[in-house]
């Protein structure tokens, strides 16, 4: 059983008296002083706990700065910016790919008839969730639809499933029972199998929620990862020895999916201009392999999705 925590909060000037003690160059304590005020010291230490040459004393090694940590945090504020706008994109296409293809085939509420689930269970559990997410909705849309209509308790998917949160979307598709339905989903963003698409969808809904509530991506160690295929229809990656467990690998998928959405994305080249703006950040840290600006999927200006 843990003990009881008794240390007290300190001053920012005592914050940074405690950093220079454990030997953090900072040059203009008046300016570390205002990023603190606005960036707490916790959400700061995300940022420097690789410039620690020990994670139990919290000793950093020789040279380190305090303006590195700052721009490494500036670099992730706008990576998380970029991110979310293109997680958006590919949030928005599912939904409508979704609806295309499974409400003309197995009916407008087939998400609550149990027969189209793979896990009974898990049904039941997913169907109180998407209840509770559509009855906190505030979109008009859902709001007529019950002035008018009472039976079934549900809109028809074309409403729900745009009520929903990307998680609970996430668990629909990946308990939907017919596989060939799943496989023409996953095809239409250029993906051999739906295992992929399921897969990518677990890991965006993760993704998506970091950006959301302002966590650190950058130099992250994630524990929901994406499935890489070793090849595919469009421009991918010749090269597969990088930590799955990194940013990269979603920036990967990222990349190829909007290709799929919208040919003429500039995700690429975004992605490209935040490192040139940030000369110091590395991509290393992020799990980029040295040659990734090499790679067809990074290299192509676009890529069209054999439909």
């Amino acid at each position: 059983m843990g003990g009881t925590y008794t240390k007290q909060a300190i001053p920012i000037p005592q914050q940074i008296s405690t950093l220079k003690q454990r030997g953090l160059i900072i040059d203009d304590e008046d300016q570390a002083e205002k990023v603190l005020e606005t960036v707490s010291y916790f959400r700061l230490a995300d940022y420097w706990h690789f410039m620690e040459a020990d994670h139990q004393t919290h000793l950093f090694k020789p040279c380190s700065r305090f303006e590195t940590i700052v721009t490494c945090y500036n670099f992730d504020k706008e990576l998380r910016t970029l991110l979310f706008s293109a997680i958006q994109t590919i949030e928005v296409a599912i939904r409508a790919k979704l609806i295309q293809h499974f409400a003309p085939r197995f009916g407008a509420f087939w998400f609550m008839q149990p027969e189209y689930a793979a896990d009974k269970n898990f049904f039941q559990y997913n169907l109180e969730h998407i209840r509770k997410e559509v009855g906190r909705s505030r979109e008009e849309y859902i709001a007529k639809h019950f002035e008018k209509y009472s039976s079934p308790d549900l809109p028809p998917d074309w409403k729900t499933l745009e009520a929903v949160t990307f998680g609970t979307l996430s668990k629909l598709y990946g308990n939907f029972i017919d596989s060939s339905a799943k496989h023409h989903v996953a095809h239409d963003f250029g993906l051999k199998h739906h295992k992929f698409l399921r897969s990518w969808m677990e890991t965006m809904s993760t993704l998506r929620n970091f950006c959301a509530h302002h966590s650190r991506v950058w130099n992250r160690r994630f524990v929901v990862k994406p499935m890489i295929p070793t090849c595919m229809p469009c421009p991918w990656l010749t090269n597969l020895r990088f930590s799955k467990e990194s940013i990269y690998p979603q920036l990967c998928c990222i990349q190829y999916w909007l290709n799929s959405i919208c040919p003429n994305n500039s995700f690429s080249a975004e992605i490209k201009s935040l490192f040139i703006k940030y000369p110091t950040v590395s991509p290393r840290l992020m799990g980029f392999p040295y040659n990734w600006k090499d790679e067809p999927l990074w290299s192509s200006s676009s890529a069209n999705i054999a439909q």
